[in-house]
């Protein structure tokens, strides 16, 4: 059995050492925007087994709801995963205002997926938008540690919501950035710049985008007509981790996946976006009457004083 499939298996439960009983500290949180928040954890045996491309299923507490999380970074000296998370449901929201360095995760299990295949293909665009920025980093790391030519192309809306672009030029040989009001780097999306990489570089041997469905299936789409192999990662709807409960199926030309199991690389020439990203808007109602029911509790405690 390799390593993956034991990992797979038999994912990392709270470890001696960073977690226990009392859960997973976190040792630091950073804000990106009114919206986007970093989460720093002590978690060693994770930080060690972890490889790019994984991710972990975490409670914030013992009635919460368990949420897939790509991991955007480990550390395996200082025996810590980074979480880079962004606000925009009942739970996400929930873990935005309890969510603080010196407190607890009550459970986090991973890593999960299949690691991403990383060789030296020659010359790879790695590609991230938005709240893709932050897990296209440990992927460009392995990449350059691999001895391929990197190249970084990073999305954002504005220069107010521009991050992690300093860690990515460390990592990267040419680094693109975008906004779309042209405020930072060059004016476009993320696929303006994947265009400019490839017409400077016509030899790529491999393009790997994360981001919203959206922007992955516009980077599968520029890169059809040269024949580039490219990779995306998919985070749909997520409920064990473990393939049991088919929420994440996704469709390919080719027949169905899972994601959790499955992925979440795959082909982006092969995947089914529209399906993907209908599936995703499966829940949408069920998620607003949580944030409303979650934001009335809020209201009601605020006003009693507790």
């Amino acid at each position: 059995m390799s390593e993956s499939e034991q990992t797979r298996i038999h994912p990392i439960q709270p470890p001696a050492g960073g977690a226990g009983p009392s859960g997973v500290e976190i040792l630091r949180r950073e804000d990106f925007s009114d919206v986007t928040y970093l989460l720093e954890l002590a978690h060693p045996m994770l930080a060690r087994a972890a490889r790019p491309g994984q991710f972990v299923i975490v409670m914030s507490h013992a009635d919460g709801e368990r949420i897939p999380l790509t991991i955007a970074d480990f550390d395996r000296d200082r025996g810590t995963i980074t979480l880079v998370i962004q606000a925009v449901g009942k739970t996400t929201r929930q873990m935005q205002q309890d969510c603080l360095a010196g407190t607890r995760l009550i459970s986090v299990t991973g890593p999960m997926g299949e690691p991403s295949r990383i060789a030296n293909v020659g010359k790879v665009v790695c590609v991230g938008g938005g709240l893709g920025v932050a897990p296209i980093y440990p992927q460009a790391r392995a990449f350059r540690e691999a001895r391929a030519y990197v190249i970084g192309v990073i999305g954002f809306r504005d220069r107010g919501l521009v991050c992690r672009d300093e860690k990515g030029g460390r990592v990267c040989d040419e680094l693109i950035v975008c906004t779309n009001d042209g405020s930072a780097g060059i004016q476009g999306l993320v696929t303006d710049g994947l265009r400019l990489a490839i017409e400077k570089h016509p030899d790529i041997g491999e393009v790997v985008a994360i981001g919203p469905p959206v922007m992955m299936k516009a980077c599968a789409e520029t890169t059809r007509p040269h024949g580039i192999k490219t990779t995306v990662s998919l985070n749909p709807v997520m409920v064990d981790g473990t393939g049991m409960c088919g929420g994440c199926r996704v469709k390919l030309h080719d027949g169905m996946k899972f994601a959790c199991v499955d992925g979440p690389d795959f082909d982006g020439h092969q995947v089914d976006f529209d399906d993907l990203i209908s599936r995703l808007h499966r829940f949408a109602r069920e998620e607003q009457l949580a944030v409303a029911k979650w934001t009335e509790s809020c209201k009601a405690r605020l006003d009693s004083g507790d």
